[in-house]
């Protein structure tokens, strides 16, 4: 893990495409404004979480239909 320590106004850059920059800093909180493309998704760590789990569930919950589904197709085996 990379530490950097900015102050308000001040940024870091990843690559060429994406900047964070410290916009206000109070207490315990940061407040942090990110430049990226449209098509790069940015989510707080605990709704990354979420997404990532009900992606999870849902591909799994899919192999279970479509295995039910394939298992009452009939099929000509060849031995």
């Amino acid at each position: 893990m990379l530490l950097l320590k900015r102050k308000v106004d001040e940024e870091i850059r990843i690559n060429s495409d994406i900047i964070v920059k410290v916009i206000a800093v109070s207490g315990n909180t940061v407040q942090l404004g990110i430049i990226a493309a449209p098509e790069i998704k940015i989510y707080r760590g605990e709704v990354y979480e979420m997404v990532k789990a009900n992606t999870k569930q849902a591909a799994e919950e899919s192999k279970v239909k479509l295995g039910v589904k394939l298992n009452n197709l009939p099929i000509n085996k060849i031995n």
